[in-house]
């Protein structure tokens, strides 16, 4: 038993020194437990902020600060140690308020030597049920996840493992793929994986500028280049010296000014516009095209020794339609995100709303259906997400049959028009729902796949509407 204790961390908060003696003693006795005891706050506060201990018995009432104001510090750095509080009698209410701010348990003045083990062992207990439940999801996120980028259909996952390759080498990479699809993700990805992920990451859109302004964002300019370069400016690809470039809409870069970007892949050398002398900086090139390359080779959008160039590794993210199965899970991650920032409690998505997404071809891809989510959770006033949060354009694409159900329950059947909207639809097959199962709202629930409380929820909308 004291063997599996040793490498277990306990730090001791009190002003007490006979206290903390007696608390060493009683765990010592225990378990081969590593203690450190300290007798004031601000020791207390650094010690849970520099180390890594499974429980903190920390005091209330310290000589230079308040328990709960360490608490609150330790909490909002993400310290993931147990905190157990210690307090006289009359604090019992403020031990109360320390639960509910995260500590895990509170220990009364007088201490027992018993309830010190116990809330002790109990605590160790939790913190080691939360770190193996936080291993079970660094296991699954690891699955479908890459950095930024989520997936866990076979073409995301074939993706994750081929950038997981080529992050760590520095060759150039071309990104293709439809707009929406994640190629700056990608990019950003492969720039945290490599060994340049301490350098800066700068991404740039070829098409967004005309080519003069263009050459000098990329390469800077020197003092008198041009009518308005009152100063010298430096180029991104010198700020970008020491971590990656990401190019992004390539083709869309000005045939003339490729020839220049050539140069700095293959010599790492390049000179300011208007400028005599050469800078050399070392910089990984990422560049990015929704076109065909070999289509705008052919064109002339691309020369073709530049795209051999930067296709050192190529890669195509898939569209959104053709990895359905990433629907649910990147529509839980967006309204996870979006509901948290607006402050709301959304728990997931009515069927016949997810029916909708998976139904929708997502021409824009996961940025539509990040814009959409979004809009979603704005116009949302329910526990669920429901069809009418989202926009029409996804409505429009439901099967007909889906708006036209022949609901078939027990041998009854439910008719609903043609045209009718979704919400009237949900509204109606509830309460036939309901009397169907003799107005048992459990029963209810179950039938319908839906919470207890999603359905007591729906039926007060439906009652204050009328």
């Amino acid at each position: 038993m004291a063997d599996s204790k040793k490498n277990t961390k306990i730090l001791l908060a009190d002003d007490d020194e006979s206290l903390l003696f007696a608390m060493e003693s009683i765990l010592g006795e225990a378990g081969n437990y590593k203690i450190k005891s300290v007798v004031n706050g601000k020791s207390a506060l650094e010690a849970l902020l520099t180390n890594a201990f499974e429980v903190a018995l920390l005091d209330l009432k310290l000589p230079d600060t308040d328990g709960l104001e360490i608490l609150k510090k330790a909490k909002e750095a993400f310290v993931t140690t147990e905190i157990v509080m210690i307090t006289g009698h009359a604090s019992i209410d403020t031990a109360v308020s320390a639960i509910r701010l995260g500590a895990y348990d509170y220990l009364p003045k007088p201490v027992e030597g018993n309830e010190v083990l116990r809330v002790v062992e109990r605590a160790l207990e939790r913190f080691a049920l939360l770190r193996q439940n936080q291993q079970l999801q660094n296991q699954v996120d690891s699955l479908t996840r890459y950095h930024d980028l989520l997936g866990k259909s076979a073409p995301m996952q074939a993706l994750f493992q081929t950038l997981e390759a080529v992050a760590s080498s520095d060759a150039s990479l071309l990104i293709l793929g439809e707009s929406g699809t994640g190629k700056e993700l990608v990019a950003h990805a492969v720039h945290k994986g490599s060994e340049r992920s301490s350098g800066p990451f700068i991404a740039v859109n070829c098409a967004a500028l005309p080519a003069t302004i263009l050459e000098s964002e990329l390469f800077g300019h020197e003092r008198g280049a041009f009518t308005g370069a009152v100063k010298d400016k430096k180029g991104l690809f010198a700020q970008a010296h020491g971590g990656t470039m990401f190019l992004d809409e390539i083709a869309e870069m000005p045939f003339e000014l490729q020839a220049k970007l050539l140069r700095v892949l293959e010599t790492g050398a390049f000179r300011p516009v208007g400028g005599q002398d050469e800078l050399r900086v070392d910089v990984r090139v990422l560049a990015a095209t929704n076109q065909k390359p070999q289509q705008a080779v052919q064109e002339k959008h691309l020369r073709e020794d530049l795209y051999y160039r930067l296709a050192v590794v190529e890669v195509e993210l898939p569209a959104l339609r053709d990895r359905l199965e990433d629907i649910n899970l990147l529509a839980n991650y967006f309204l996870n995100r979006f509901a948290a920032a607006s402050g709301k409690e959304i728990n997931g998505f009515a069927p016949e709303s997810l029916e909708c997404l998976l139904n929708y071809e997502w021409p824009g891809n996961v940025r539509e259906l990040r814009n959409a989510i979004e809009r979603a959770v704005i116009l949302n006033k329910s526990d669920a997400i429901l069809p009418e949060n989202l926009p029409p354009r996804i409505l429009k694409k439901m099967p007909a049959t889906s708006l036209s159900a022949n609901t078939v329950m027990n041998g009854d059947v439910i008719v609903f028009p043609l045209g009718e909207s979704l919400a009237n639809i949900e509204q109606k097959f509830i309460i036939e729902t309901l009397q169907n199962c003799e107005n048992n709202k459990t029963k209810a629930a179950k039938v319908l796949g839906i919470s207890l409380k999603t359905l007591h929820n729906k039926l007060g909308r439906y009652k204050e509407s009328e």
